[in-house]
């Protein structure tokens, strides 16, 4: 779909104005008779999830509209709306490429292939299994990161098999499964629709999620009763239609959520006979306490003292603990701004402690739920066991009843499986940089923008004594300059496969055309990588995504995670399907933990709640003191920097760049600064403002505003140009292994 500049001009004028008020604007679609067929699919960016319909006209696809039977209801915002182009871009990979005298060329399949495989092959032989890993995606399929998985971890038996959404989503697992013992939300987009208060924090919903902000502000809309808190140290366009926004001091929202659990307490507005049956209290030493001992914890948090902490007045504080617990229904969201954090995984706590304190759990509503940031961090990454430590469906390699299991599933000899876990993102990057990783196959993402301290890990990138195989659309995303060799994927609807978006939903991404020039599937890749590495080919038996599909609900049924129900055929019918779903005529499970709505409780169970993930069958309010950011500001680095997206692009900015529209309203990163900060150091709107960590300096436009809080600098990182992520920090979660992008110490002057 093209369009004027001048009507490109009026439609994000339009956008800017519906998103202010929560209705995310779309082009129109292409009119139906200008399109021979459609075809069903999922957006290609966030984990939000809105189903897609391709439109396909001389075997081209000409336009992409909202699906209206998926959650969405036919809703897209710009990116969705404008995918079309990314189809057809220049800087397509089609075909092979293999670097030779320090420059890419092309070669055949045959040539590119052999030459992996024999590297790969080779560092097996001198320096065994843990010399050679795998780095995938949140954007790949649910199918070929299982398929990654089972290749390493079974094939070739390393655990070296990790994902990017151990940058964005760790952190999110690391608190449900620490809370609930299990991953994944207890509830679904819908509870937006039933929430009588939407407590938002560290989510900057209207830019990152914006057809779920278009519910919140619906849900508001709808009911003047409805209360909106958003926790924030920027005022975005989602905190400016909040009945209250917290403007805390960046990192210390661990201090501000124990004080609303205390003022919930002192208020006698928790729910005691909840939490007296269905929770258990925890302390970081794992030693299980008292509802009493829990009060004495949280004595260090009364407003008073949290407000010298966190920059927030108490009475704030004590206003918006008393809107979440007297609501009859509180639904919390949060994104990266709680999850990338040395202490994320607390952050993730604190929010389902207030839920598993005033009882807003498990009813329409009220609920915890972690948003994502891809769209298939979930259903590919998290639930296939695409990470260093986890086999499929929540298990565990260092449980050897977990390992027995899926080697009987896998027709493995019984511990056959390697019982140690692998290196993390950031651990795997770091042997690769000190040559202890000789070979690694990468698939869908652009680590040398999106890590962090990023010169450290390039550097290693460029080592000669190490091998990078990269599947990769774009051949001028980073981290195409440091591979070995190129091999080029068909892209989105160019194959067939399964996304799984923020609430459990699996749904069906269509193939709708053929993909251009010598691109493959990246399963096809994925197998054709198997056989010729030497992988039992029992392994591999698989003619296409579907036969993977079908093995992947056989090792997920002995499960919790039981998504037997969803079949391929069940999703080329239906816009998705949330699991739990045991029974192909099941209709897939809202609310998890509640007995007569999940099917994993037994009916006759003689609690209504049951958190099965634990043994008790209790949920864990946890003990989690406020701990500082890893690096804090000072007098040589007074300012905080944080980084994030804008509505117009997408992490890297290797698709969205790709849209004339999208790259002309937002062409380059920028700085934004706090008006009384600009003032002292006489910067105004547009000066070039240098900024500068103990990592790296760069020079940025500045975007003076009152957004961000004094003392609070913010940074989008989608710019190929201005990478950012030289300047963050990666210090990491002790417990995620996420790194803490949202806060390290910066120096902002005028340049």
């Amino acid at each position: 779909m093209k369009i004027t500049r001048r009507e490109f001009i009026k439609c994000t004028a339009a956008s800017s104005a519906f998103m202010a008020i929560g209705v995310p604007f779309s082009f129109a679609a292409a009119k139906d008779k200008n399109v021979d067929h459609w075809v069903k699919g999922v957006c290609r960016f966030c984990g939000t999830g809105c189903g897609v319909m391709v439109g396909v006209k001389d075997k081209k696809v000409v336009t992409v509209k909202g699906d209206p039977n998926n959650h969405n209801a036919g809703f897209l915002c710009l990116k969705g709306a404008l995918m079309t182009p990314i189809i057809y871009s220049k800087d397509r990979v089609t075909e092979p490429l293999i670097r030779k005298n320090g420059k890419l060329v092309p070669a055949s399949w045959n040539e590119a292939m052999d030459l992996v495989a024999s590297k790969f092959k080779d560092a097996i032989k001198k320096d065994g299994p843990t010399a050679v890993g795998y780095y995938g995606s949140g954007q790949a399929l649910t199918e070929e990161t299982y398929l990654a998985s089972k290749i390493f971890k079974a094939g070739l038996n390393s655990n070296n098999v990790e994902g990017n959404p151990r940058l964005c989503m760790a952190s999110a697992v690391g608190g449900y499964v620490t809370t609930f013992g299990k991953d994944e939300p207890c509830g679904t987009y819908d509870d937006i629709d039933a929430a009588t208060c939407l407590f938002i924090i560290g989510s900057n919903t209207s830019e990152c999620h914006p057809i779920l902000f278009k519910r919140i502000a619906a849900r508001k809309q709808s009911d003047p009763n409805v209360k909106v808190i958003v926790v924030d140290p920027r005022k975005t366009n989602t905190a400016r239609i909040a009945d209250v926004h917290v403007a805390f001091k960046p990192g210390t929202d661990l201090a501000l959520l124990n004080s609303m659990a205390y003022v919930i307490i002192q208020e006698e507005l928790d729910n005691y006979r909840f939490h007296s049956k269905y929770v258990s209290f925890m302390d970081n030493k794992k030693n299980k306490l008292t509802f009493k001992d829990y009060q004495k914890f949280l004595e260090d948090y009364t407003p008073e003292k949290a407000e010298k902490i966190t920059g927030v007045p108490a009475a704030t504080i004590e206003k918006i603990a008393k809107i979440f617990a007297e609501s009859s229904a509180t639904t919390s969201l949060w994104c990266m701004g709680i999850n990338q954090r040395i202490r994320g995984v607390w952050a993730n706590n604190l929010i389902s402690n207030l839920h598993l304190l005033t009882g807003h759990i498990g009813k329409p509503g009220a609920t915890p739920f972690s948003l994502t940031g891809q769209p298939n961090a979930c259903g590919g990454v998290r639930d296939t066991g695409g990470l260093a430590h986890l086999l499929p469906a929540g298990r565990l390699i260092k449980k050897k009843s977990h390992r027995n299991e899926v080697e009987k599933l896998w027709g493995l000899p019984q511990d056959s499986l390697n019982p140690k876990p692998g290196y993390h993102t950031m651990a795997m990057w770091s042997a690769l940089a000190e040559g202890k990783l000789k070979a690694l196959l990468v698939l869908c993402t652009n680590p040398a923008h999106s890590l962090p301290n990023l010169n450290k890990y390039v550097n290693g990138m460029k080592r000669k004594d190490t091998f990078i195989a990269l599947i990769e659309l774009f051949k001028d995303a980073e981290t195409v300059k440091y591979a070995d060799v190129v091999l080029p994927p068909a892209y989105w609807c160019e194959r067939e496969g399964v996304y799984g978006c923020s609430e459990r939903r699996y749904a069906l991404v269509e193939k709708a055309i053929d993909p251009p020039g010598q691109c493959k599937p990246a399963v096809d890749i994925l197998i054709d990588f198997a056989k010729r590495v030497g992988v039992d080919p029992k392994l591999v038996p698989y003619k296409n995504s579907a036969d993977i599909w079908d093995e992947w609900r056989a090792v997920g049924r002995p499960t919790t995670y039981n998504f037997w129900g969803i079949t391929r055929e069940r999703l080329r019918k239906e816009s998705g399907i949330k699991w739990p779903c045991p029974t192909e005529d099941h209709p897939g499970t809202d609310i998890r933990y509640v007995r007569g709505k999940d099917p994993n409780i037994p009916k006759d169970h003689p609690n209504k709640y049951h958190f099965y993930g634990k043994p008790d069958g209790k949920a864990v309010i946890w003990f989690r003191p406020y701990k500082a950011a890893a690096e804090e500001p000072d007098a040589q680095y007074p300012f905080v920097l944080t980084t994030g997206r804008v509505i117009d692009h997408w992490h890297t900015g290797t698709m969205t760049m790709k849209v004339p529209e999208l790259r002309r309203s937002f062409p380059k990163a920028y700085v934004e600064v706090n008006k009384k900060d600009a003032k002292k150091m006489d910067i105004q709107n547009g000066d070039n403002v240098l900024l500068e960590t103990r990592r790296d300096k760069m020079v940025f436009q500045a975007r003076v505003s009152d957004v961000c809080r004094p003392g609070l600098v913010f940074v989008p990182w989608f710019d190929a140009n201005l990478l950012i992520n030289k300047l963050t920090y990666d210090a990491i979660d002790p417990g995620s292994k996420q790194p803490e992008f949202k806060i390290c110490a910066v120096k902002v002057s005028k340049a």
